[in-house]
């Protein structure tokens, strides 16, 4: 038995863990505003991952483009022939505008509708694949990477930031393309019908590209903060409600209300300023849409008094330069839209780029061992960020097909043993074996295939009761879910529900109490029928009746197979083969209950204040 020198034991970080109502503000992935030349490279991304797959939908929604710019253009020709119609009373012409008229609407009106049908295909399939993407990706991810940031914060990716970029690429089909294309066939349209009027037009409105550049740059800041910021307030709000029960018998409404109006305040305000920043855009365009309309009207308003110029040809300049209004408008807010919706992207891609650590070895075998011996070999670790070693030169063995209990204070490095296992986390020093082998050469897939988990922190999907006990083996029968739960002692309160093994467990399994879902979990692991298990004090949290019930299914599912349990009452592991005593991330010793009894060390200073407390 070895006495070692205590190390300050370490801690994994777990955002997800902070006090309810405290500001968590998610550490922001590709969160740095992006140049041009990134622009261009994530754009390109974008189109090589989502979008080339549905070049055919696009060129359709190009060419239902050409036909809206095509029949817009034609308006202002159109109000020109008719006041030289009107003005000559042809009657040919009067006769045949109205159905001209009709025909470029009907071409405009049914070709919008099929731009806005074929482009809202694209962009809501690009939308949900990049969803899958990133789903996928992190339910992949290493355990440190998905620790960084508190589930709200990761959900925010889901749902507003991808929002951020269907919305920019819904705007740059419908602003850059269609609106681009039409006030392209309008300048045709004006050049056609006075080509000194065009080029003062032409002169003027580009002076308002100026103030939208600088306005966009400024709104890409505040994007920034603000994703970052619903970021924070989404951590809150889960947090909160989460934490209901604390925060009623603390009395903590008051509190969490003062921290919650901070977090609120902060994204009114970014939010306000983005929406004035935004706002700024359409009275800039109209104040030099006014100042290219008046100089139109002197120079148009001398060249008719001195016969140069026509009222019908006026009318239809002006009508074309009044119809391009309005897509210059979008033209304008786009900016702004597209720089959020970069934003968005290049924290998605950020996200997507980080690679896992944990990962198969070149030439990794596919695990052959049963329930054999587990050994840690001068194992150190430590947490990313953390000052000291979680585990510092730890090494012991938990023989084959034997029950080995890990005890010590909290922090001594228990939870950090369970992680190393299954290749949660690779040590940064020594190795870990079973049977012999390295669990780093061998496949992770067929390792944790060979090792079942159950902590007293049950995980329960909002599924069926045998739904939830099908994850142990996919694609179990119902007899054999039925024969894991008798196992598990949870056969009968299961059939005595009206819905039976077809019964919702609800969020967090809400809809059974604490020891039938530690039993439904426990039933989980007799049918994955693993030969290595962890079990991470199963029973602490339950009542007596209940504690009772799952021990006995425990005794059972621990039959023949290598146990490794986490155990913070010493009255648990009095059974067990071998004990091994942790301190400080160190292996302080070693033995049987008695044995380390009776060397009336650390273990015997445990026993007693339990026996004390007993």
């Amino acid at each position: 038995m070895n006495q070692h020198t205590p190390v300050p034991p370490a801690a994994p970080p777990n955002p997800a863990a902070t006090a309810p109502g405290a500001r968590v503000t998610p550490t922001s992935l590709g969160a740095r505003l992006v140049s041009r030349s990134e622009a261009i490279t994530l754009l390109g991304r974008l189109w090589d991952d989502h979008l080339r797959q549905h070049r055919g939908k696009l060129i359709l929604t190009l060419i239902a483009i050409a036909i809206v710019a095509a029949a817009t253009s034609v308006y202002p020709l159109l109000i020109n022939w008719a006041f030289e119609a009107f003005g000559k009373q042809d009657p040919w012409a009067i006769q045949t505008l109205p159905w001209l008229v009709l025909i470029a609407t009907a071409a405009r009106g049914g070709a919008k509708f099929a731009q806005v049908y074929f482009t809202q295909q694209v962009v809501c399939r690009a939308e949900a694949d990049m969803q899958f993407a990133l789903y996928t990706h992190l339910v992949e991810a290493d355990l440190e990477a998905l620790s960084r940031e508190p589930a709200a914060a990761w959900t925010q990716r889901f749902t507003t930031d991808l929002t951020y970029v269907r919305v920019a690429m819904t705007r740059l089909v419908n602003v850059l393309l269609r609106d681009g294309l039409t006030i392209i066939a309008l300048v045709g349209s004006m050049i056609y019908l006075d080509w000194f009027l065009s080029l003062i037009a032409l002169t003027i409105l580009p002076l308002g590209l100026i103030p939208i550049m600088r306005t966009g740059k400024k709104v890409r800041k505040v994007s920034k903060s603000t994703q970052e910021e619903t970021g924070s307030m989404a951590s809150l709000t889960v947090e909160t409600f989460s934490a209901a029960r604390m925060v009623k018998t603390y009395g903590l409404e008051g509190y969490l209300a003062t921290r919650a109006k901070s977090v609120f305040e902060t994204l009114r305000a970014l939010r306000l300023s983005s929406m004035l920043q935004k706002g700024s855009m359409d009275p800039i365009l109209e104040a030099l849409g006014g100042v290219a309309i008046t100089v139109i009207m002197v120079v148009v308003g001398w060249r008719i008094l001195s016969g140069q110029s026509s009222i019908g040809e006026f009318t239809g300049f002006m009508g074309a330069l009044l119809i391009a209004s309005q897509p210059l408008r979008a033209l304008g807010n786009l900016n702004a839209v597209v720089q959020e919706g970069l934003a968005a992207l290049n924290r998605y891609y950020a996200t997507l780029d980080t690679k896992p650590h944990i990962t198969d070895r070149v030439g990794a075998q596919v695990a052959a061992f049963g329930a054999d011996a587990v050994a840690f070999d001068g194992v150190s670790f430590a947490y990313g960020g953390a000052k000291s070693a979680a585990l510092r030169g730890v090494s012991f063995e938990a023989p084959a097909g034997r029950t080995t209990a890990i005890v010590g204070r909290s922090g001594a490095g228990k939870s950090t043993i369970f992680n190393l296992v299954p290749r949660l986390y690779d040590p940064s020093a020594g190795r870990i074996t079973i049977g012999g082998t390295d669990i780093a050469d061998v496949t992770i897939a067929s390792l944790r295939e060979r090792i079942a988990v159950v902590s007293q922190e049950v995980n329960l999907f909002n599924d069926t009761v045998a739904a939830n006990i099908a994850l142990g083996r996919h694609g179990a029968s119902r007899s054999d879910i039925e024969a894991a739960a008798r196992l598990a002692g949870a056969y009968g309160f299961i059939s005595a529900h009206p819905d039976g093994f077809d019964a919702m467990v609800g969020e967090r399994g809400g809809n059974f109490s604490g020891g039938e879902r530690q039993r439904i979990a426990l039933a989980r692991a007799f049918l994955k029928d693993a030969p290595i298990l962890l079990l991470d004090e199963a029973t602490s949290a339950l009542d007596a009746e209940s504690e009772q019930a799952v021990r006995e299914g425990l005794e059972r599912l621990t039959e023949g197979r290598t146990t490794l349990v986490i155990a913070h009452r010493l009255s648990t592991v009095r059974a067990a083969e071998r004990i091994i005593v942790l301190d400080a991330g160190q292996v302080a010793e070693w033995g049987t209950h008695a044995e380390l009894v009776a060397a009336d060390g650390l273990y015997a200073r445990f026993h007693k204040l339990q026996l004390a407390d007993d």
